[in-house]
């Protein structure tokens, strides 16, 4: 049987990361197993794959790979978060996520990794964007999280003009494609990409949603917390 080390160095060949990175990443894996509430419906066989891979994924994306400085929203866990931390000794990665239960794990996971560049911060998207994350960083991700529509409310006043916003989904579907680009216009992104991907072999229609700040966001954003998801400004497709 294939041990979990070396599916993680076959993850981070595959996707074009030093191999030494597997001993940090199985640190955080032992410790998210030993959680009592992980805060995940992942099993341990299948986190390589779903948690460590698919996080993996989000590389493809230039601006990404290079970025000093990145906000992960509505971590969760801590995937991709902690993963990008892990791969990207240069860049800060600040894991945002409104429940502190949750933030709680993501602080117990990165002291595991022994990750110094990495920090869970407990607030809403809204909130942060509103205080000290405000145009704080080149790059957003967020991994199943909202509609576009939504996503792209939330990522443009955190991001620095240029910054890019990285959103992992599944199939290609033109209504919520339609109205995250509709919402872009008016928070100053635009779709830059979509990106088909194939973080492991068994995975079927993923694909990378890139958005640019291309533009200054208006100050009435964000608007108060729920707003984004309540009433989007693209509409409510995803």
């Amino acid at each position: 049987m294939v041990s979990r080390r070396d599916k993680l160095i076959r993850a981070l060949e595959r996707h074009g990361v030093d191999p030494t990175h597997a001993d940090t990443l199985e640190r955080i894996l032992a410790a998210l197993d030993a959680e009592p509430d992980p805060h995940t419906s992942v099993s341990p066989g299948e986190a390589v794959d779903v948690h460590i891979a698919d996080s993996l994924a989000g590389l493809a994306v230039p601006a990404l790979r290079s970025a000093h400085t990145i906000a992960d929203l509505g971590a969760g866990a801590g995937f991709p978060g902690l993963v990008l931390a892990t791969v990207l000794a240069h860049a800060r990665v600040d894991l945002i996520e409104s429940a502190s239960r949750k933030t709680a794990v993501i602080d117990r996971l990165a002291a595991a990794g022994g990750l110094q560049n990495a920090r869970a911060v407990t607030a809403r998207a809204e909130d942060w964007a509103a205080a000290e994350g405000r145009e704080a960083y080149d790059t957003v991700t967020a991994r199943a999280v909202a509609p576009l529509a939504v996503l792209v409310e939330y990522a443009a006043p955190l991001l620095r003009p240029g910054g890019v916003l990285v959103a992992w989904k599944g199939a290609r579907e033109d209504q919520g494609e339609a109205a995250g680009a509709a919402a872009a216009a008016l928070v100053g992104l635009r779709p830059a990409d979509v990106l088909p991907a194939t973080p492991y072999p068994a995975s079927r229609n993923r694909h990378l949603n890139v958005f640019e700040k291309v533009a200054p966001t208006p100050p009435r954003f964000p608007r108060r917390a729920g707003m984004a998801a309540k009433r989007p400004l693209g509409g409510a497709g995803r």
